[in-house]
């Protein structure tokens, strides 16, 4: 049975004058998949994410969202999808229950505000401002920002970038979390563990050109295939392991 795609990108071409940002890539994305855009700084990543969430123009191509035309439909498409606002995004003097009743208004969107915290385990910050949560508890929040007008597809952009270990895998869990629930995810990071752990398929992106697509299980293989060897032996645990191990994986303040 086929995979419904819910994100089909065509050519897709953007300039800022004579510089090519994004250099005429495709690739589609299919419905409850974990979908990674991992490359360099510059690569074009960013770019392609925000003209998909209608933030950007783009120059040439073609994009459709669960159907709906980029050009022709972009309010239809700005109705189903969610995006991770950063921390300027938040009012600082409302606490976490305000700011998902005001997000909930601006939405139109009746919304459990204690039920949403509890799904990213900040129920007990419901009455602290945003400003005063840890980094791992902001990021929390924000994702949590993305699910009020039950989006059918959320972007995640760098979502664990400056977190520690723990807020790092207690982030992974939300977002698996999430995607459980039917929701597609498209996710941009540098950390290459992250995405070989989340992400059921990755684009890497380089100098605006998509340079390969698969599952990062055949992307591994094949490079071995290859007859790649890494220099040195692997050791069977890294010191990320054994600091997850001594300080535990608990939800504290991160």
């Amino acid at each position: 049975m086929s995979q419904k795609v819910v994100i089909s990108v065509k050519d897709l071409k953007k300039n800022y004058g004579s510089f090519e940002a994004v250099k005429g890539i495709s690739f589609e994305v299919f419905q409850g998949e974990i979908f990674g855009l991992l490359g360099p700084n510059g690569a074009g990543k960013s770019t392609t994410l925000e003209i998909i969430e209608t933030l950007r123009k783009k120059t040439g191509g073609e994009v459709w969202v669960d159907g709906l035309n980029i050009d022709r439909q972009p309010e239809k498409i700005k109705q189903i999808i969610g995006v991770q606002l950063q921390s300027s995004g938040f009012y600082p003097g409302l606490n976490l229950m305000e700011l998902i009743r005001l997000f909930s208004g601006l939405y139109n969107q009746p919304v459990d505000a204690a039920e949403l915290l509890r799904m990213v385990n900040l129920e007990d910050k419901a009455h602290s401002k945003f400003k005063a949560l840890s980094g791992g508890q902001k990021q929390r929040f924000s994702i949590a920002t993305t699910l009020i007008n039950k989006p059918r597809i959320i972007f995640l952009d760098e979502p664990t970038t400056g977190l520690d270990p723990q807020a790092r895998r207690n982030l992974w869990d939300l977002i698996k979390d999430i995607r459980a629930q039917g929701t597609t995810v498209i996710i941009t990071t540098h950390y290459m563990d992250e995405a070989e752990i989340l992400c059921d398929r990755v684009a890497i992106i380089d100098e605006g050109r998509i340079i390969a697509l698969q599952t990062p299980d055949k992307l591994i293989d094949d490079l071995v295939a290859a007859g790649f060897e890494k220099p040195k032996e692997v050791k069977q645990a890294n010191l990320e392991d054994v600091f997850i191990h001594l300080t535990g994986r608990t939800l504290r303040a991160e």
